[in-house]
């Protein structure tokens, strides 16, 4: 048997397809969870192989082209496309969608995979819930994130955020596939985030301040129907799809956490404190939620994120620039 293809798997390590390396961190759906939680303690994440078989993989990917024809509902600030466009013209339009849980029945089915579900509550407890999802495209071309926690985004108060990275192709180095330090979570600091002015990446912030360089980070490649689960607070980033024109690195990606954590993430009402903000838009995946009593909220709606097509701007809607961009000062025009 070729030692490309060959694949060993044990006590959560594996044989890269691509790179012929053991990497640990790898593990089968019937893996111990106490294994799976020691791994992920240790070095912020984890991945399960072969959580999503082919079937469920094809209707995903079929679902994400549905979702960018607008064909399973309205995206905010979007048209959709001509009904004579090809499948490639509609995708190669999309960076990353978020929310598409909420007018999707297959992805909104996703979270409660069982094999996610064995690692989440491995690594939150037995009470979990999902407050987001986002759909990446990433055709060719397509740029990757800068360094980033994504607890920056989602704050939870017991540090139990988790993301589950669903691989809907290959991903390897060439298309753009996570990148992760480490053991970066363990700092428990959220990272100063400052514009990149980088054209690798889209217009998201990028962390800055820690205590790592590149060399420090591990390319995450995983196969189709792979998840990637990682802490809030753990570093990671993807680089640009720089494989052949009409190569996809899609992923749909869930965010969720502990039942007991409530979310300020969202202006708190009127007369209300942050203190006491909880946001209720969420879905509980596992176990039972203590703060029932409040009821639910739709309050999210899909939208596209800006993959920073024509330059980026900031909240000000100012816009910002580019490294290799020449200066403009003292230019009269």
């Amino acid at each position: 048997m070729p030692l490309a293809t060959f694949l060993y798997v044990v006590a959560g390590t594996r044989m890269s397809t691509t790179t012929q390396q053991l990497r640990s961190g790898y593990f089968s759906p019937d893996a111990d969870k106490t294994a799976i939680n020691a791994f992920y303690r240790a070095n912020g994440y984890v991945v399960m192989e072969d959580a999503f078989g082919a079937a469920e993989v094809a209707e995903l990917k079929s679902e994400a082209t549905l979702i960018c024809r607008g064909e399973r509902g309205a995206l905010a600030g979007v048209r959709p496309p001509p009904p004579a466009a090809t499948d490639d013209e509609v995708l190669n339009a999309f960076l990353c969608i978020h929310f598409p849980h909420k007018i999707c029945a297959p992805m909104r089915a996703a979270l409660f995979n069982p094999a996610v579900l064995k690692v989440l509550t491995a690594v939150i407890g037995p009470n979990v819930k999902c407050m987001q999802s986002m759909l990446f495209i990433k055709s060719s071309g397509k740029p990757g994130q800068a360094w980033h926690q994504d607890e920056d985004y989602i704050l939870t108060r017991d540090r139990s955020l988790v993301g589950a990275w669903i691989a809907l192709d290959r991903a390897n180095e060439e298309n753009g596939c996570l990148w992760v330090i480490p053991g970066s979570h363990r700092h428990g600091i959220l990272w100063e985030q400052r514009w990149h002015g980088d054209r690798r990446f889209d217009c998201s912030e990028e962390a800055t301040g820690f205590p790592y360089g590149d060399a420090d980070a591990v390319p995450v490649e995983v196969e189709a129907g792979s998840v990637v689960f990682f802490n809030g607070y753990l570093l990671h980033r993807s680089l640009p799809n720089r494989a052949p024109a009409g190569t996809y690195r899609r992923a749909l990606v869930n965010h969720f956490s502990s039942c007991e954590t409530t979310l300020p993430w969202q202006r708190p009402a009127e007369n209300e404190s942050v203190a006491k903000t909880d946001y209720r838009d969420i879905v509980v995946v596992a176990g039972a939620d203590p703060y029932a009593y409040k009821g639910l909220k739709d309050i999210a709606k899909p939208i596209v994120r800006p993959s920073g097509d024509g330059g980026c701007v900031d909240w000000t809607k100012k816009n910002l620039g580019y490294n290799d961009e020449a200066s403009r000062d003292g230019d009269d025009g």
